[in-house]
This record gives structure tokens, sequence and C-alpha cells, in this order.
């Protein structure tokens, strides 16, 4: 399909169900977090420093789809907590950058792990053997669906 076709209604109710589904999982898990305190946009910034190393201002704001002074109150909160260091650019002194502290290393992985241990007693407690084969089967068609939109 191009991107002038509409899509078949299959793929749309597929769609709706997909976005509640996975809206439903995000935001139990997001309710469920005990560690940090952190808003969603705080999280999602520091997540991108830590996988993508440092970036300024201005590229976050683009790479989130924020605008720039979204981005800032978000920095600014990270950076009171001490979860993200600020230092000029090496290339262009005008311009910061910003980087993911030890603090803020530390913090996503405890929240990492209280994610993935509230979804794996999820799975093991809901799911037969053959239904968690299933699930890791699917995970790679969600990851290529959440790379493509």
């Amino acid at each position: 399909m191009d991107e002038t076709t509409p899509p078949s209604n299959e793929a749309v109710e597929t769609g709706a169900a997909l976005r509640l589904v996975v809206g439903r999982i995000a935001r139990r898990v997001r309710q469920a977090h005990t560690v940090g305190d952190l808003t969603h946009s705080e999280v999602s910034v520091l997540n991108r420093l830590d996988r993508d190393g440092a970036d300024s201002p201005g590229s976050l704001a683009e790479l989130e789809r924020v605008r720039p002074q979204a981005m800032a109150t978000t920095l600014a909160g990270l950076e009171e907590r001490g979860l993200v260091l600020r230092r000029p650019d090496a290339g262009d002194g005008r311009r910061s950058v910003l980087s993911v502290t030890e603090a803020g290393r530390e913090l996503l992985t405890d929240r990492r792990s209280e994610s993935v241990q509230l979804l794996a007693g999820a799975i093991e407690r809901e799911f037969d053997p053959a239904e968690r084969q299933e699930l890791l089967r699917l995970l790679p068609l969600l990851d290529r669906l959440a790379e493509r939109l």
C-alpha cells in the first residue's frame, strides 16, 4: 500500500485495538513506578540521552517532537535533580549539550528493573508457556511497527 491509498478496514480495526491495548499497558506500567517520580517527558529524554549520547536542547526538542520551551522546562527539572549535566558544546561554544549523569543512569536502571519485574510477573501469572512463546514471537512485528511510526 502506498501513502495515498487509505488503509483497509482490517488495518483500521487492528490499529484501534492495538492503540488501546498498548496504551493500557503503558499507563499501568507508568502508574506502578515508585522509582524517581519523573514525568513521562523526563523519562523519555533521559532514555534518549542514555541510548544516543549527549545532545543539544534544540535537537532533543525536535527528536521528542515538542516545542523548545517545553524541552527547556523538562531539562531544567532533570538538571535540578542532578540527572543530566549541561556543558558547552566542544565544537560550538555558543551551544550547550546535555548528557546523563551517573545518578540519571542509576535511576533509569532501577525504573527498567521495576518495569521488567512488573511485566514478567504478569506474564508468568497470566499466560501458559505456549502463550508466552506467542507473545515472544510477536515482538519483532511490534518493534517493526514502532520503527515505522
